[in-house]
């Protein structure tokens, strides 16, 4: 038995007019609100109190370092006595793209808002901590149930929306278009907390499906599949247990739509057709729907108890712009490395499944720059030599075919351009125009990189569970490598179910395999650390793992490493401002 305690916190921030995180347009803004967003939390503790761990899960787009910062300082501050830190303490989200943006402290992720915007930061974290102190006060004995069960191949649950990069997999049988719905994970994991009185405490789930139903087109704030899926699965309960909480996380669900079928009659929108309903929100009640069916399922049937009560927990802060990676991680490769984050044009371009980006002709424009940056900065590093030669052969070497549209890393846009002097007329497009107005106020200014460099690896031991927390959007076939490592790693430490969750305590893009990074389409556009990321992601969790499996007083993890900060004077100058849509939206 442990000590198990369940909460929801509040994390609805709205505020009419600001942008969306998620779809990355600044048209897709909320005007109203679906359906409210909680943080569920669950804390684990062991029954003699001497260790526990708290994993959360959010209705949000991603978990930024400045939300996990936030939330430990408010607790830290307020409910000093409960000792959260940042290795027992896990945040991960759900992946919704209808939710609030404005919340990083990166300015690449608050140009959809546009800007940082203090009154949803504060909602959501708000939210977070009373989700935990919730979970803290009705902690009761409890045990933990485990079960498994996939999807069968005629429920329209998930699709791989890029077959082709996933069919470059030699492990992989080929697949093609027509049966991409088997080249997914099709299986949920199901945690299951019953009380020692047998009443159902709660649960938390992870299954790969992309919560994106709902269109770029749609204006209320919306948990979407998952959030639908986690209020059904609560009401079907309430009977029992009236404050039965109910997480649906996300697996790895990089290459994982939900959508059955892409609209060409709309190409500046995600389709208002799914196959099935030619109503978006229908859509998305649709799949969550048999994403809470499949969990009740689980619930109901034969589930296996886990036996052990220890609770254990470790991280490790990894700087992913600069990792050398040893040969045992690329089947005998050498010299393989990573870079500081560049996002491709690619990924800028958007995702022919769940939608696209930046216009056709703007993409075509921004390949050629990039193309011509790249070769011009190889001819500079020649002549001017030494460190700078040293880095760009580096960074070519991480990169490889990519075309850089953002070098979020090193503060540049189409490879070698400062923000104010992007080459591109805002008049073209609202994003380019809110870059250059943010450049204007000063919001690139920081020395700080666009986008988090220093990222969370982070292992949870629960009895004879492993939930490894990192903070990207993983493809099928990586996870699938990525879990072996993991399993292997972990076996000595006593850990029998390895769980992936992606999505969190930061994020900064996908990890794909090399393979899939090589056709470079939208997922490969976003492994912004280069083509060897997920080799470096299995040699540092291989690294963590090591360390866990010690004893506590002789583990070593680099305690030189830390995130970026950023002063109050540098937020202030990224701070929200009305876009070109707002404004027209309020003359109306």
């Amino acid at each position: 038995m442990l000590f198990i305690g369940t909460g929801k916190g509040d994390i609805t921030a709205f505020f009419k007019g600001i942008g969306m995180l998620g779809y990355g347009l600044p048209q897709h803004i909320m005007l109203d609100i679906e359906t409210p967003m909680y943080a569920r939390a669950f804390v684990f503790e062991q029954t003699d109190k001497s260790q526990k761990v708290c994993f959360v899960n959010c209705e949000l787009g991603f978990i930024t370092p400045s939300l996990k910062q936030g939330v430990l300082n408010l607790l830290t501050k307020e409910h000093p006595a409960l000792q959260y830190n940042t290795s027992n303490l896990l945040l991960s989200a759900q992946h919704t793209h209808c939710g609030p943006s404005g919340f990083s402290h990166h300015v690449i992720y608050n140009l959809s808002t546009p800007g940082f915007h203090q009154g949803v930061y504060d909602k959501i974290v708000n939210g977070i901590v009373q989700s935990i102190i919730e979970a803290e006060n009705n902690k009761q004995k409890a045990s933990i149930q485990i079960g498994k069960s996939a999807f069968s191949p005629d429920i329209p649950v998930s699709f791989n929306r890029v077959i082709d990069a996933y069919n470059a997999n030699p492990e992989v049988t080929k697949l093609t278009q027509e049966n991409r719905h088997l080249a997914v994970d099709r299986e949920m994991t199901l945690l299951h907390f019953i009380s020692e009185h047998g009443q159902a405490l709660g649960s938390v789930n992870w299954f790969a499906v992309h919560t994106s139903n709902l269109p770029n087109n749609y204006y209320k704030l919306c948990s979407d599949n998952k959030g639908f899926a986690a209020s059904y699965l609560e009401d079907s309960m309430k009977k029992e247990n009236k404050n039965y909480v109910a997480a649906f996380a996300q697996g790895a669900c990089g290459d994982v739509s939900a959508r059955v079928k892409y609209n060409n009659n709309l190409p500046a929108t995600r389709g208002k057709w799914e196959g099935y309903f030619e109503d978006d929100l229908k859509s998305a009640k649709f799949n969550g729907n048999l994403q809470f069916e499949k969990a009740k399922e689980i619930t109901h049937n034969a589930l296996e108890t886990i036996k052990q009560d220890s609770i254990d927990y470790i991280s490790m802060y990894v700087d992913f712009s600069n990792i050398q990676i040893d040969s045992t991680f690329t089947n005998g490769k050498q010299d393989c490395v990573t870079s500081p984050s560049c996002m491709g044009v690619a990924f800028l371009e958007g995702s022919i499944m769940d939608g696209p980006g930046l216009p056709q002709f703007l993409g075509k424009i921004a390949r050629v720059v990039a193309k011509r940056t790249r070769k011009k900065e190889i001819k500079d590093a020649h002549k001017i030599g030494g460190e700078y030669a040293q880095f760009i052969a580096r960074k070519n070497k991480a990169q490889s075919v990519k075309d850089i549209g953002v070098a979020s890393g090193e503060r540049k846009f189409l490879g070698n351009f400062d923000a104010d002097k992007l080459p591109l007329p805002g008049f073209v497009d609202e994003t380019i125009l809110n870059i250059k107005k943010m450049a204007k106020q000063g919001g690139f200014s920081s020395n700080n990189p666009w986008a988090p460099q220093v990222l969370t690896l982070q292992i949870l031991k629960i009895g004879n569970i492993g939930i490894c927390g990192f903070p990207f959007e993983i493809t099928t076939v990586a996870s699938w490598r990525l879990k072996k490592t993991l399993a292997d790693a972990l076996q000595s430490k006593g850990i029998d179910f390895v769980i992936l969750a992606p999505y969190s305590n930061e994020y900064n893009g996908y990890i794909t395999t090399n393979e899939e990074y090589q056709l470079q389409l939208y997922e490969a556009g976003h492994n912004v650390f280069g083509q060897w990321s997920l080799n470096a992601l299995q040699q540092k969790f291989s690294e963590l793992a090591t360390e866990f499996c010690k004893n506590q007083e002789d583990r070593n993890t680099d305690k030189h490493v830390h995130p970026e900060l950023f002063t109050s004077d540098e937020l202030k100058k990224q701070i929200y401002f009305p876009n070109k849509t707002v404004q027209k939206l309020n003359k109306k």
